[in-house]
C-alpha cells in the first residue's frame, strides 16, 4: 500500500515562513499546492490545480487547508473525479467570502458550495477569528458534514496564533485519518 501524502492547501496570500502549513512542510516534507497567483485567486485556476496534484498522486492523499483552502476544498470536492483518492481533509480557519469586505478582496469564490464533503473532514475554528465568524464557521461545518472542533480563541489560526509546529493539528491527522 502506499503511503498517505499531505497535500497543503494555504489560502489568499500563500502561507509564510512561521505558517504551520510552510513549518509542516519543513518537518514533514509535505507538498504545497503551488497556485499561479496567490494574490488574485481565481477559483476555477485554483480547483484545476488541486485537481491535476490530486489526480497525478501515487497513492492516498489528505488535504491540510487553511483559509481560502478550506473553501477550495468544498468546491474542488462538488466537481471530482477524484474524490475517492481523498483519505481526509483537516480544513482550519476558513474564510467568509460571502462577507462584503471579502468578497471585493476575493472575487469569484462566491458561493460558497456546501454540500457534504465525500471524504471525512475535521474542521478547526477559532472564537475570534476577523475572516469569518463562530456562527458561520460551525455552519460550514454541518454543511459539509465535518466533525468540528472550537479551538477557543486562537484568530485565524496561522503564524499570528503561535502555534509554532501545531502538533496538536498534526496529532489530528494520525488520530482522523491514520498516517
Amino acid at each position: 500500500m502506499k503511503p498517505v501524502q499531505i497535500l497543503l492547501l494555504p489560502g489568499w496570500q500563500n502561507s509564510g515562513p512561521g505558517h504551520w502549513q510552510s513549518r509542516w512542510e519543513a518537518l514533514h516534507g509535505d507538498q504545497r499546492v503551488e497556485q499561479h497567483d496567490w494574490m488574485r485567486p481565481l477559483r476555477g485556476d485554483w480547483s484545476a490545480r488541486l485537481e491535476e496534484t490530486v489526480a497525478d498522486a501515487d497513492g492516498p492523499v489528505v488535504l491540510a487547508a487553511h483559509s481560502l483552502g478550506c473553501i477550495l476544498t468544498a468546491w474542488w470536492a462538488a466537481h471530482t473525479r477524484h474524490a475517492a483518492k481523498v483519505r481526509g481533509a483537516l480544513l482550519v480557519a476558513p474564510g467568509d467570502v460571502e462577507r462584503p469586505d471579502l468578497a471585493e478582496v476575493i472575487p469569484g469564490w462566491a458561493p460558497i458550495a456546501r454540500q457534504p464533503l465525500p471524504f471525512p473532514a475535521v474542521l478547526v475554528g477559532s472564537r475570534n477569528d476577523p475572516y469569518c465568524s463562530f456562527d458561520r464557521v460551525r455552519s460550514l461545518g454541518d454543511a459539509w458534514g465535518a466533525r468540528f472542533v472550537d479551538y477557543g480563541e486562537r484568530g485565524h489560526i496561522n503564524a499570528e496564533s503561535g502555534l509554532g509546529d501545531w502538533e496538536e493539528g498534526r496529532a489530528w491527522l494520525r488520530t482522523e485519518f491514520n498516517i
